[in-house]
């Protein structure tokens, strides 16, 4: 008869009875302990631990008469002396903030007396935050303030784009026009970096690289506001091609809340953090431009807060009224979930009044629409997520 597959044929003793062969022998419990402890990365074993709870189901997309889609978001609320106000999901994982933290970003800007040796106005300050649609509002102001440094689009490391802006960006084809570095949402942003480079007689040639004095200052920025050391924290290469560096959502929403509340902060870092958040609310049309979420709700409240998205899924706050930095970021990169999870939070946090929200019900819980601009869904908080 065949043998199954796997299975030994017994062994016969003298007698021609089958004996059983014997168990193999069990390594020692200790070598089992340390083998466990012993993982090929050379990194400390996780295998025996529980994963990593995922982050809570907050946004959900609906069509018709059913949910269509759900986003898990992480979100941290703190304030300026570190207390953890309210949060979900986790916020120690390290995130790339992106351009959410714009406003960190332009610390040094004000803080080495750039700002004042070339009298930046309010909206130049909010521009150096912005990811601006690249309307003529904006391109305008940032080559007016490129060539009162002494430089030009051509200076910008940013890289090529058409503008955000629909209208603006098929006027500039049918004139036969292209994408280029002013266009580029983060040119305010760069030209911010190339203002620091001037003031300080840095060269404005790879002003975006990690060891340039310019990123230095930034990266020194970003530690102190958030207290936390991320010399050995993950890095990459963001879209306008300067670092990224990773940073838990608490550590992003504590550096907010400090501009939120700058008044523990050293001289010039108070002066400075008061300054952006001022510009921001005067100009907040700078900061992104028509049609955008953040222009339109601190429009709408009268610059009573400064909102700020990022790429993939990422939006900061920073709330003064309350003295309240917010950090949150959409697990899969979903903007339309990032926005929906800071307008419920404005809500849940009363910073809207009655006559502010109905105003704003569009972008509260946005609309759906298809082809033929039929209303088909809305995004809104999820059903039963106490959120």
């Amino acid at each position: 008869m065949a043998r199954r597959p796997g299975v030994k044929k017994a062994k016969r003793t003298t007698a021609g009875k089958p004996r059983a062969r014997a168990p193999k022998r069990a390594a020692p419990r200790r070598a089992v302990k340390l083998a466990a402890k012993r993982p090929a990365t050379g990194k400390k074993a996780t295998s025996s631990k529980r994963p990593a709870a995922a982050n809570p189901l907050l946004i959900e997309v609906t069509r018709g008469e059913m949910v269509e889609s759900r986003h898990r978001v992480a979100i941290a609320i703190v304030d300026a002396r570190g207390k953890t106000v309210e949060s979900w999901g986790d916020i120690g994982r390290p995130i790339y903030a992106r351009s959410a933290i714009k406003m960190l970003q332009a610390l040094p800007l004000l803080e080495t007396g750039a700002a004042d040796r070339y009298a930046l106005s309010d909206h130049e300050i909010a521009l150096a935050c912005a990811s601006h649609n690249g309307e003529v509002e904006h391109t305008d102001r940032v080559a007016g303030w490129l060539a009162r440094i002494g430089l030009s689009p051509a200076d910008l490391e940013c890289g090529p784009q058409l503008p955000y802006d629909d209208a603006t960006a098929l006027r500039l084809i049918a004139n036969g026009g292209d994408a280029a570095p002013i266009f580029n949402n983060c040119s305010g942003k760069h030209s911010g970096f190339l203002t620091t480079a001037r003031h300080r007689k840095e060269p404005t040639k790879g002003y975006i690289r990690a060891d340039h004095p310019v990123q230095q200052r930034v990266k020194r920025a970003l530690e102190a506001m958030g207290e936390i050391d991320l010399s050995r924290a993950s890095s990459g290469i963001d879209g306008c091609g300067i670092p990224v560096i990773g940073i838990p959502l608490r550590a992003m929403a504590l550096a907010l809340a400090r501009m939120a509340d700058p008044g523990r902060l050293p001289d010039e870092r108070r002066a400075a953090s008061a300054r952006i958040v001022a510009a921001i609310g005067r100009a907040p049309a700078m900061l992104g431009g028509r049609g955008r979420f953040g222009t339109q709700v601190m429009q709408a409240t009268g610059g009573r807060m400064v909102l700020k998205g990022g790429a993939e899924g990422v939006y900061a706050a920073i709330l003064p009224s309350l003295g309240l930095g917010v950090a949150l970021k959409a697990d899969d990169g979903a903007g339309r979930a990032a926005e929906t999870a800071m307008a419920r939070l404005l809500v849940r946090l009363r910073l809207l009044s009655e006559a502010e929200s109905r105003k704003l019900v569009d972008l509260l819980t946005p609309p759906v629409f298809n082809r033929a601009g039929l209303e088909v869904g809305r995004v809104r908080p999820a059903a039963g997520a106490g959120f």
